[in-house]
Protein backbone atom coordinates (compact mmCIF):
# COMPACT_ATOMS: atom_id res chain seq x y z
CA UNK A 1 0.00 0.00 0.00
CA UNK A 2 1.04 3.61 -0.67
CA UNK A 3 1.89 6.04 2.15
CA UNK A 4 -1.18 7.81 2.04
CA UNK A 5 -3.51 4.57 2.40
CA UNK A 6 -1.31 3.61 5.48
CA UNK A 7 -1.94 6.97 6.74
CA UNK A 8 -5.76 7.17 5.64
CA UNK A 9 -6.04 3.70 7.41
CA UNK A 10 -4.88 4.30 10.41
CA UNK A 11 -6.31 7.14 10.94
CA UNK A 12 -9.77 5.63 10.90
CA UNK A 13 -8.14 3.21 13.29
CA UNK A 14 -7.14 5.26 15.92
CA UNK A 15 -9.78 6.13 18.85
CA UNK A 16 -8.68 10.07 19.41
CA UNK A 17 -10.48 13.47 18.66
CA UNK A 18 -6.68 13.96 17.46
CA UNK A 19 -6.49 10.95 15.78
CA UNK A 20 -5.17 12.51 11.68
CA UNK A 21 -2.36 14.09 13.42
CA UNK A 22 -1.51 11.37 15.72
CA UNK A 23 -1.49 8.89 12.64
CA UNK A 24 0.59 11.00 10.74
CA UNK A 25 3.05 11.64 13.95
CA UNK A 26 3.15 7.75 14.17
CA UNK A 27 3.65 7.34 10.70
CA UNK A 28 6.39 9.57 10.13
CA UNK A 29 8.14 7.81 13.74
CA UNK A 30 8.16 4.48 12.34
CA UNK A 31 9.68 5.80 8.71
CA UNK A 32 11.58 8.09 9.95
CA UNK A 33 10.29 10.69 7.56
CA UNK A 34 9.39 14.48 7.66
CA UNK A 35 6.12 16.24 7.68
CA UNK A 36 6.20 16.66 4.23
CA UNK A 37 6.69 13.60 2.59
CA UNK A 38 3.05 12.45 3.17
CA UNK A 39 2.39 15.33 0.81
CA UNK A 40 5.71 15.37 -1.43
CA UNK A 41 5.69 11.64 -1.88
CA UNK A 42 2.06 9.88 -1.25
CA UNK A 43 2.83 6.93 -3.42
CA UNK A 44 5.92 5.78 -1.17
CA UNK A 45 5.61 2.32 -0.77
CA UNK A 46 4.83 1.22 2.78
CA UNK A 47 5.24 -2.81 2.98
CA UNK A 48 2.82 -5.15 5.05
CA UNK A 49 5.49 -5.65 8.03
CA UNK A 50 6.06 -1.94 8.08
CA UNK A 51 1.75 -1.38 8.38
CA UNK A 52 1.46 -4.40 11.04
CA UNK A 53 4.26 -2.27 13.24
CA UNK A 54 2.21 1.09 12.62
CA UNK A 55 -0.69 -1.10 13.42
CA UNK A 56 1.16 -2.06 16.88
CA UNK A 57 1.76 1.63 17.71
CA UNK A 58 -2.12 2.09 17.10
CA UNK A 59 -3.09 -0.26 19.27
CA UNK A 60 -0.57 0.93 22.32
CA UNK A 61 -2.38 4.58 21.49
CA UNK A 62 -5.68 2.76 21.70
CA UNK A 63 -4.88 1.78 25.17
CA UNK A 64 -4.05 5.25 26.65
CA UNK A 65 -0.23 5.36 25.89
CA UNK A 66 0.05 8.97 24.99
CA UNK A 67 1.95 9.29 21.39
CA UNK A 68 4.75 11.43 22.87
CA UNK A 69 5.86 8.71 24.91
CA UNK A 70 5.46 5.84 21.80
CA UNK A 71 7.81 8.25 19.97
CA UNK A 72 9.73 9.67 22.53
CA UNK A 73 9.71 13.15 21.45
CA UNK A 74 7.59 16.07 22.49
CA UNK A 75 7.76 19.98 21.58
CA UNK A 76 7.98 22.48 23.62
CA UNK A 77 8.55 26.38 22.59
CA UNK A 78 9.72 25.53 19.34
CA UNK A 79 12.16 23.01 20.66
CA UNK A 80 12.26 19.38 20.07
CA UNK A 81 12.58 17.90 23.44
CA UNK A 82 12.85 13.89 24.20
CA UNK A 83 10.47 12.47 27.10
CA UNK A 84 9.33 9.02 28.58
CA UNK A 85 7.41 7.69 31.49
CA UNK A 86 9.28 9.10 34.19
CA UNK A 87 8.80 13.02 33.29
CA UNK A 88 5.35 14.69 32.59
CA UNK A 89 4.56 15.85 28.92
CA UNK A 90 5.03 19.29 28.71
CA UNK A 91 1.89 21.43 28.28
CA UNK A 92 1.35 24.72 26.27
CA UNK A 93 -0.07 26.17 29.69
CA UNK A 94 3.50 26.39 30.86
CA UNK A 95 5.09 28.29 27.96
CA UNK A 96 3.67 31.21 30.06
CA UNK A 97 5.81 30.84 32.96
CA UNK A 98 8.85 30.12 30.84
CA UNK A 99 7.75 33.96 28.81
CA UNK A 100 7.47 35.59 32.07
CA UNK A 101 11.18 34.34 33.63
CA UNK A 102 12.38 35.65 30.04
CA UNK A 103 10.84 38.74 30.70
CA UNK A 104 11.39 39.51 33.52
CA UNK A 105 14.63 38.11 34.89
CA UNK A 106 17.56 40.50 35.35
CA UNK A 107 20.73 40.36 33.09
CA UNK A 108 22.89 37.83 34.38
CA UNK A 109 20.66 36.53 37.14
CA UNK A 110 21.11 33.37 38.59
CA UNK A 111 18.26 30.98 38.09
CA UNK A 112 17.09 27.85 39.96
CA UNK A 113 13.95 25.71 38.41
CA UNK A 114 12.72 23.42 40.99
CA UNK A 115 10.94 20.17 40.15
CA UNK A 116 12.73 20.46 36.58
CA UNK A 117 11.56 16.80 35.33
CA UNK A 118 12.36 16.75 31.68
CA UNK A 119 14.29 20.11 32.08
CA UNK A 120 11.85 22.24 29.68
CA UNK A 121 11.68 25.02 31.92
CA UNK A 122 15.52 25.44 32.42
CA UNK A 123 16.49 24.72 29.01
CA UNK A 124 13.80 27.07 26.91
CA UNK A 125 14.87 30.05 29.54
CA UNK A 126 18.34 29.39 28.67
CA UNK A 127 18.46 29.04 25.15
CA UNK A 128 16.53 32.62 25.37
CA UNK A 129 18.56 33.90 27.97
CA UNK A 130 21.96 32.95 27.07
CA UNK A 131 23.19 35.69 29.97
CA UNK A 132 21.41 33.78 32.67
CA UNK A 133 22.75 30.89 35.19
CA UNK A 134 20.70 28.14 34.82
CA UNK A 135 20.24 25.31 37.45
CA UNK A 136 17.17 22.63 37.55
CA UNK A 137 16.50 20.41 40.46
CA UNK A 138 14.23 17.53 40.87
CA UNK A 139 13.94 14.87 43.55
CA UNK A 140 14.09 12.18 40.74
CA UNK A 141 16.89 10.20 39.22
CA UNK A 142 15.22 8.82 36.55
CA UNK A 143 13.69 12.28 35.45
CA UNK A 144 17.38 13.92 35.64
CA UNK A 145 18.68 11.33 32.99
CA UNK A 146 15.78 12.91 30.67
CA UNK A 147 16.97 16.10 31.35
CA UNK A 148 21.04 15.54 30.94
CA UNK A 149 19.88 14.21 27.93
CA UNK A 150 17.75 17.14 26.47
CA UNK A 151 20.94 19.03 27.78
CA UNK A 152 23.28 17.41 25.11
CA UNK A 153 21.16 16.98 23.01
CA UNK A 154 20.22 21.18 22.67
CA UNK A 155 24.19 21.62 23.57
CA UNK A 156 22.90 24.18 26.13
CA UNK A 157 24.29 25.07 29.46
CA UNK A 158 22.12 24.03 32.20
CA UNK A 159 23.25 22.08 35.40
CA UNK A 160 20.74 19.40 36.83
CA UNK A 161 20.98 18.54 40.54
CA UNK A 162 19.09 15.58 42.75
CA UNK A 163 17.56 17.18 44.93
CA UNK A 164 14.60 16.97 47.59
CA UNK A 165 12.88 20.49 47.05
CA UNK A 166 15.47 22.67 48.78
CA UNK A 167 17.58 19.52 50.63
CA UNK A 168 21.14 20.07 48.20
CA UNK A 169 20.10 23.21 46.52
CA UNK A 170 22.42 26.15 47.14
CA UNK A 171 22.13 29.98 48.01
CA UNK A 172 22.52 32.71 46.15
CA UNK A 173 19.61 32.60 43.07
CA UNK A 174 18.12 35.69 41.93
CA UNK A 175 14.86 33.48 40.28
CA UNK A 176 12.82 30.75 41.12
CA UNK A 177 10.90 28.98 38.83
CA UNK A 178 8.92 26.13 39.87
CA UNK A 179 6.17 24.35 38.04
CA UNK A 180 5.34 21.67 40.88
CA UNK A 181 2.98 18.87 41.58
CA UNK A 182 -0.32 20.83 42.33
CA UNK A 183 -3.37 18.47 41.72
CA UNK A 184 -5.26 17.60 44.14
CA UNK A 185 -5.16 13.66 45.21
CA UNK A 186 -9.11 13.06 44.92
CA UNK A 187 -8.89 14.52 41.58
CA UNK A 188 -6.15 12.20 40.23
CA UNK A 189 -8.01 9.06 39.20
CA UNK A 190 -10.82 11.10 37.69
CA UNK A 191 -8.45 12.14 34.57
CA UNK A 192 -7.81 11.00 31.25
CA UNK A 193 -6.11 7.44 31.18
CA UNK A 194 -2.94 8.81 29.29
CA UNK A 195 -2.30 11.13 32.29
CA UNK A 196 -3.44 8.82 35.36
CA UNK A 197 -2.13 5.88 33.94
CA UNK A 198 0.98 6.68 32.17
CA UNK A 199 2.72 10.10 33.59
CA UNK A 200 3.93 10.17 36.70
CA UNK A 201 2.19 10.17 39.91
CA UNK A 202 4.56 11.81 41.80
CA UNK A 203 4.50 14.68 38.98
CA UNK A 204 1.46 15.15 39.49
CA UNK A 205 -0.10 14.72 43.11
CA UNK A 206 0.52 18.14 45.13
CA UNK A 207 -0.86 16.50 48.37
CA UNK A 208 -4.84 16.40 49.67
CA UNK A 209 -5.18 19.86 48.70
CA UNK A 210 -2.59 20.47 45.80
CA UNK A 211 -0.91 23.15 47.97
CA UNK A 212 2.05 20.49 49.50
CA UNK A 213 4.98 22.14 47.34
CA UNK A 214 3.83 25.58 47.35
CA UNK A 215 3.83 25.56 50.88
CA UNK A 216 7.20 23.91 50.85
CA UNK A 217 8.27 26.81 48.73
CA UNK A 218 6.74 29.41 50.45
CA UNK A 219 8.67 28.95 53.84
CA UNK A 220 12.01 27.62 53.08
CA UNK A 221 12.85 29.34 49.77
CA UNK A 222 13.79 32.70 51.22
CA UNK A 223 17.18 30.49 52.57
CA UNK A 224 18.37 29.76 49.28
CA UNK A 225 17.27 33.11 47.10
CA UNK A 226 19.02 36.45 48.06
CA UNK A 227 17.33 40.04 48.60
CA UNK A 228 14.82 41.11 45.94
CA UNK A 229 14.67 38.03 44.36
CA UNK A 230 11.68 36.72 42.07
CA UNK A 231 9.45 33.67 42.23
CA UNK A 232 7.49 32.81 39.33
CA UNK A 233 5.15 29.22 39.74
CA UNK A 234 3.14 27.56 37.41
CA UNK A 235 -0.84 26.76 39.75
CA UNK A 236 -3.88 25.10 38.87
CA UNK A 237 -6.90 27.14 37.42
CA UNK A 238 -8.39 27.69 40.85
CA UNK A 239 -5.23 27.97 43.01
CA UNK A 240 -4.15 31.75 42.82
CA UNK A 241 -5.79 33.11 46.07
CA UNK A 242 -4.66 30.29 48.05
CA UNK A 243 -0.88 30.43 46.57
CA UNK A 244 -1.04 34.29 46.66
CA UNK A 245 -1.94 33.95 50.47
CA UNK A 246 1.09 31.82 51.20
CA UNK A 247 3.11 33.79 49.70
CA UNK A 248 1.93 36.96 51.62
CA UNK A 249 2.06 35.32 54.45
CA UNK A 250 5.98 33.99 54.04
CA UNK A 251 6.72 37.61 53.37
CA UNK A 252 6.46 37.85 49.55
CA UNK A 253 5.01 40.95 48.41
CA UNK A 254 4.16 42.78 44.50
CA UNK A 255 1.93 39.48 44.18
CA UNK A 256 0.81 39.05 40.88
CA UNK A 257 -1.85 36.53 39.06
CA UNK A 258 -1.12 35.75 35.40
CA UNK A 259 -4.05 34.46 33.06
CA UNK A 260 -3.51 31.59 30.41
CA UNK A 261 -4.91 32.15 26.82
CA UNK A 262 -8.09 30.98 28.19
CA UNK A 263 -8.43 32.89 30.51
CA UNK A 264 -7.59 31.21 33.83
CA UNK A 265 -5.34 31.57 36.52
CA UNK A 266 -1.84 29.57 35.35
CA UNK A 267 1.07 31.88 37.19
CA UNK A 268 1.78 33.26 39.71
CA UNK A 269 4.99 36.04 39.88
CA UNK A 270 5.89 37.45 43.45
CA UNK A 271 8.78 39.27 44.72
CA UNK A 272 11.22 38.50 48.06
CA UNK A 273 12.51 41.86 50.12
CA UNK A 274 15.02 40.05 52.87
CA UNK A 275 14.73 41.06 56.12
Amino acid sequence: MTYREAYEKGKRLIDSDEASNEALILLEYLMNTERSDLFSHPEREVDEETFLKFAGLIDRRNSGEPVQYITGKTYFFGLEFYCNRNVLIPRFDTEILVEEAIKRSPKGAKVLDLCTGSGIIALCVKHEREDLSVTGSDISEDALKVASKNKDNLSLDVSFVQSDMFENIDSGYDVLLSNPPYIRKEVIEGLDVKVKDYEPYSALCGGEDGLDFYRIIAEESRKIMKNNSLLIVEIGFDQGEEVKELFMENGFDDIEIIKDLNGLNRVVVAHLKQG
